[in-house]
């Protein structure tokens, strides 16, 4: 019979599991906003570039992949790891801003509406759709951020071996690090 789990090792492969998808997210964000400016007109193009909706497509995918890993497994078994109990997920959203790896549970709440409006409300208006996308690519570097802070935060006060966590992840935007309110 092989033996459960340790907590700590649940929540590092959940950890890895996250650095995985955000280097694919931050590949995504880089190929889709990389190319240029984002508006109605450029939405209503994508019916004749199938390589750019996919490029779309895959982006919106994993933007929404990550804020569901980090929010339903990652912060839950990040605090089972530290002997707490989860509760909901806005519990959860809670406690992981006052331990400061969220910055602010209302801002990943409109991330969360936002990740919606892009899978089931998809280019019913494209220039919705298009700010949209805008705003998605705004946060992106919070998602990277929340997943930096857990790590960060499984070195120092959980002393977990180093060797054994994924990397850190770059920021799309290097100036969103030095955004603490």
């Amino acid at each position: 019979m092989n033996r459960p789990d340790s907590q700590a090792e649940r929540f590092l492969r959940t950890l890895d599991i996250v650095h995985r998808e955000g280097k694919h997210l931050l590949y995504s964000w880089q190929r889709l906003f990389g190319q240029g400016h984002i508006d109605r007109s450029w939405v209503e193009s994508l019916d004749g570039q199938p390589e750019l909706a996919e490029r779309l497509e895959a982006f919106v995918s994993r933007f929404g992949r990550m804020q569901d890993t980090i929010a339903d497994k990652l912060l839950p078994r990040w605090l089972i790891a530290l002997a707490e109990k989860p509760a909901s997920q806005i519990e959860t959203l809670n406690r992981a801003e006052r331990l400061g790896v969220l910055d602010d549970v209302e801002q990943w709440l409109t991330a969360r509406a936002l990740r919606n409006r892009l899978i089931h409300e998809y280019m019913e208006d494209p220039e919705t759709f298009a700010g949209d996308l805008l705003l998605a690519r705004d946060y992106t570097p919070m998602l990277i951020d929340v997943y930096n802070r857990v790590r960060a935060y499984a070195i120092t006060p959980m002393a977990l071996d180093t060797a054994k966590l994924p990397g850190e992840l770059a920021s799309p935007d290097p100036s969103f690090a030095n955004r603490r309110p």
